[in-house]
């Protein structure tokens, strides 16, 4: 019987993808959650013809009578957890996919997540709410994928650390008072991936990768200590896992996120793909080197709020989140992104968060609090 999914930002890059991926496999899909693109959403509910959509916040349109169409974040939430799927995808961008993936994580199904600001801004929870439900977190991050297969068969205490690969963005060799002109145009010019612009946008601050070594603390358990970034400028090799003898592994292909979305909606199985595959010597060179965490602040902010725990990594993403949207829109300068995070940061008085309501209420406030920071900063 073939698999049936659902997906959770179906007109997003991921969800786009991830259609084209259920195309190649011939999965079924039963539901489609979207948030502005009405239009889009139309196209692929007349395609696939899913049992079930949700507009978020889109303008509202007519809906062939084999599709229950809904409308709104709570319709969202409803259907991720009746959603009667046997893999549901979460790629809602953003810390507006955490409540969604929440209750997918509470149905017990497989989730392929690509919402990385579940886990940052709720990962004991979520990994908790798993384990009670039964649910199966599968990584659809590059990199966390990547890690996902170099631990195929490794026992948790032979492994030494995890090394998390990042292209370094657009400006890896900018000097410092370069990166004092960098426009939204600029920073959009990813050099190997393509992806949404808020991603695109924390990708050149380093910040996706900060928000990564999180998830990855989550995902696998690894304690921060033991989570390195490099900068691999080729993206190649998506990460390697260094084992106690000294020993790495490594998963190398092309950057095309369609390999490890197919392998988290085949999984355990591997399934031939049609797309470009990696010849080595084409490749022609693979160079690393460290981070420049000094003009790369959000990269170090990120890894300091994930060790000190409790809400700092809620009022990080949701100061990021704050930040970026005022960077793309014109009001705040790129360095003005770091600057923002950091007072937000510096600013507030930790909380425990003991429930997804409370974690909600921090989000609402920090970016109460970042829009006010916002603000000073336009001064």
């Amino acid at each position: 019987m073939k698999k049936r999914i659902a997906v959770l930002g179906s007109t997003g890059s991921i969800g786009r993808q991830t259609l084209e991926v259920a195309d190649n496999l011939g999965l079924e899909v039963v539901g489609l959650a979207a948030g502005s693109n009405s239009f889009l959403l139309a196209e692929q509910i007349a395609k696939y013809r899913p049992a079930w959509a949700v507009l978020a916040n889109g303008k509202p349109f007519s809906s062939p009578a084999f599709t229950q169409l809904a409308y709104g974040n709570k319709a969202v939430a409803h259907y991720a957890r009746q959603h009667g799927a046997d893999i549901v995808v979460a790629a809602i961008s953003g810390v507006a996919g955490l409540v969604p993936t929440w209750n997918a994580v509470l149905s017990g199904a497989t989730v392929a997540l690509a919402n990385k600001e579940s886990l940052v801004t709720a990962g004991s929870l979520l990994t908790q709410a798993a384990a009670q439900s039964g649910a199966t977190i599968l990584p659809v991050d590059s990199e966390h994928s990547a890690i996902w297969q170099c631990l195929y068969g490794v026992k948790p205490d032979q492994v030494s650390r995890l090394i998390l690969t990042a292209s370094g963005g657009p400006f890896r060799d900018w000097p410092l008072a370069r990166l004092q002109q960098v426009g939204l145009a600029d920073a959009l010019a990813h050099p190997t991936w393509n992806m949404g612009n808020k991603l695109t946008v924390d990708s050149a601050t380093l910040m996706n990768k900060g928000l990564e070594v999180i998830e990855a603390h989550w995902l696998f358990g690894t304690p921060y200590e033991n989570i390195e970034v490099v900068v691999h400028p080729e993206s190649i090799v998506h990460s390697l896992v260094e084992l106690v003898d000294g020993a790495l592994l490594a998963q190398l292909s092309l950057p095309d996120m369609r390999l490890p979305i197919q392998l988290a909606l085949t999984y355990p199985e591997r399934c031939p793909t049609p797309w470009p595959r990696l010849c080595l010597w084409q490749a022609e060179k693979l160079t690393f080197s460290a981070p420049r965490v000094a003009d790369f602040p959000c990269l170090r902010l990120a890894t300091e709020a994930g060790k000190a725990g409790r809400s700092y990594p809620i009022v990080l993403n949701a100061a990021n989140e704050v930040a970026v949207q005022a960077f793309m829109i014109g009001e705040l300068s790129f360095l003005d992104i770091p600057r923002l995070v950091a007072n937000a940061l510096e600013q507030h008085v930790a909380t425990d968060v003991s429930d997804l309501q409370a974690i909600l209420a921090v989000d609402n406030e920090a970016r109460e609090s970042a829009h006010l920071l916002r603000a000073k900063l336009i001064r």
